[in-house]
C-alpha cells in the first residue's frame, strides 16, 4: 500500500526558493554598491520576505499535520540556532571595528542602533528618528539594514501564535484546523496591506520600516504555502511563462523605479506578485525554462549564503573607507564584493551550519546554547551602553582642559 503524500510536501530547501534568495540578495547587494545601477535594489527585501512567510507558514503546517499540535519552544529554538549566531557575530565584529577605527564622536549614534539590532527593533529605531528632523535623513551606520532582519524576528514571534489562536478556535468550533488558519492569516494579511497602503499615503519612511505594515508580505507568502501545498507537476510551458513572468515582475522595478518617497505603496506588489509567480510555478521541465539557469551550482550556492552575505556585505562596505580614508570607487566595490561573497561562505560554512546542523561538535543544549547567546548579547549591549558614554566623558574632559 503506498502511502498518500502529505498535504504541506514541500521542502524547505527548494531550487527555485534558493535562486529567489540569490536574487534578492543580489538586488540589495547591487543597490549598496552601485545604486544608480540598481536603484531600487532594496525591493530584494521584500523578496525575502514573501520566502520567508511562505517557507515558515508551511513548516509549521507541516508540524501541526504531523504531530497535531504547534511547539512553540521547538519553533523558537529552531529560530535561534538559524538566525542568531552568524548575527550576533557580525555585530561582535561591528562593535569591535567601531571602537577601533571609527571617531568618538560617531559612537554614540553608532551604538544606538547596534544595540538596536542585536534587541531586534532597529526597525522601530530607524521609524523613530525618520519622526525627528535632525535625524530624519537616516544617516547610514554599517547596521542599518538589520532593519530587516528585525522585522523578520518581530513576525517569528507572533505568527505562531496566531496559528495557535486558529488551532484553538477550529477546536472550540469542530471546524478544519486548516481552513481556519488560513481565513485568519488572509484576514490579517489583507488587513495589513489595507494600512501599509493608507500609511505609505501619509507617511511613506514610517511605513517602509514598520512591521505592522510589512506583515501582509509574510502572510501572503504564507497563504500561498497553504492553498499550494505541494509542488505542481505537469503544465510545464504555462509555468514556464508565469515564472518567467515573475522574474520580470522582481526585476524591471528594481531596475527602473526611482520614487522611494512612494514605497512601500502598491508599488512593492509587483515583486511579492513576482515572488508569489515563481514559487507557485516550481521549476517546470523546459529546455527555455528560468529553472535551467536557476539550477546552475553558482545561483544555488549564492542562494544557499544569501543570509550570511546579507548580514556581512555592508558592514564591508560601510567600514572600508574608516581604513582607506576616500569613498570607495567603482573598482574597489567589485573587490568588496568578492570580499564579502568569500566572508559570507566562511561564516556559513563555521558558523551558520556548525550551529544550525550540529556539525563539529557543536549540537549544543538547548540550555548551553541560549546561554552562550544570551550572553554574546549582553557583552554587545553592555559595550553600546558604556562606550559612548566613556566616549562623551571624554569629549567633556578635553573640552574643560581646552577652556582651562
Amino acid at each position: 500500500m503506498v502511502e498518500s503524500p502529505s498535504p504541506f510536501a514541500r521542502s524547505t530547501v527548494l531550487p527555485e526558493i534558493q535562486a529567489l534568495r540569490a536574487v534578492a540578495v543580489g538586488a540589495v547587494v547591487l543597490h549598496h554598491g552601485w545604486p544608480a545601477v540598481a536603484p531600487a535594489g532594496y525591493m530584494g527585501v521584500d523578496v525575502f520576505f514573501v520566502v520567508s512567510g511562505f517557507l515558515i507558514t508551511g513548516l509549521l503546517m507541516r508540524e501541526i499535520e504531523r504531530t497535531g499540535r504547534l511547539s512553540l519552544r521547538d519553533f523558537y529554538l529552531r529560530r535561534a540556532r538559524r538566525i542568531l549566531p552568524a548575527a550576533i557575530a557580525t555585530l561582535a565584529a561591528v562593535s569591535a571595528l567601531t571602537l577601533l577605527l571609527v571617531p568618538q564622536r560617531e559612537w554614540r549614534s553608532w551604538f544606538r542602533e547596534i544595540v538596536a539590532s542585536t534587541l531586534y527593533y532597529e526597525n522601530w529605531q530607524l521609524a523613530v528618528d525618520s519622526q525627528i528632523p535632525r535625524r530624519a535623513d537616516l544617516e547610514s551606520t554599517p547596521v542599518q539594514h538589520f532593519w530587516s532582519l528585525s522585522v523578520e524576528e518581530q513576525f517569528y514571534l507572533f505568527w505562531p501564535l496566531l496559528i495557535i489562536v486558529a488551532l484553538w478556535i477550529a477546536a472550540r468550533r469542530g471546524a478544519a484546523s486548516t481552513t481556519v488558519v488560513l481565513v485568519l492569516l488572509s484576514v490579517v494579511t489583507v488587513a495589513s496591506f489595507v494600512h501599509s497602503v493608507l500609511l505609505t499615503a501619509q507617511d511613506a519612511n514610517l511605513a517602509y520600516f514598520s512591521t505592522f505594515a510589512r506583515t501582509w508580505e509574510f502572510g501572503i507568502g504564507g497563504v500561498l504555502a497553504i492553498v499550494s501545498r505541494a509542488p505542481l507537476t505537469g503544465h510545464a510551458g504555462l509555468r514556464s511563462v508565469v515564472s518567467w513572468a515573475g522574474l520580470v515582475l522582481i526585476a524591471v522595478p528594481i531596475v527602473a523605479f526611482r520614487s522611494p518617497e512612494v514605497f512601500p505603496g502598491l508599488v512593492v506588489l509587483l515583486p511579492v506578485i513576482g515572488t508569489l509567480a515563481v514559487i507557485w510555478a516550481g521549476m517546470p521541465e523546459r529546455a527555455w525554462s528560468p529553472a535551467v539557469v536557476a539550477r546552475l551550482r553558482p545561483v544555488q550556492w549564492t542562494g544557499d549564503v544569501s543570509y550570511s552575505l546579507y548580514l556581512w556585505h555592508w558592514p564591508i562596505f560601510m567600514f572600508t573607507p574608516y581604513l582607506t580614508g576616500v569613498p570607495s570607487p567603482p573598482w574597489l566595490m567589485v573587490i568588496l564584493v568578492a570580499i564579502s561573497v568569500l566572508v559570507a561562505g566562511l561564516s556559513k560554512r563555521w558558523i551558520e551550519d556548525p550551529f544550525r546542523h550540529g556539525r563539529r561538535g557543536l549540537r549544543l543544549r538547548p540550555v548551553f546554547l541560549l546561554s552562550g547567546l544570551a550572553g554574546l548579547i549582553a557583552v554587545i549591549v553592555g559595550a553600546g551602553v558604556v562606550a559612548p558614554s566613556v566616549a562623551g566623558e571624554r569629549a567633556v574632559a578635553c573640552e574643560r582642559s581646552v577652556e582651562d
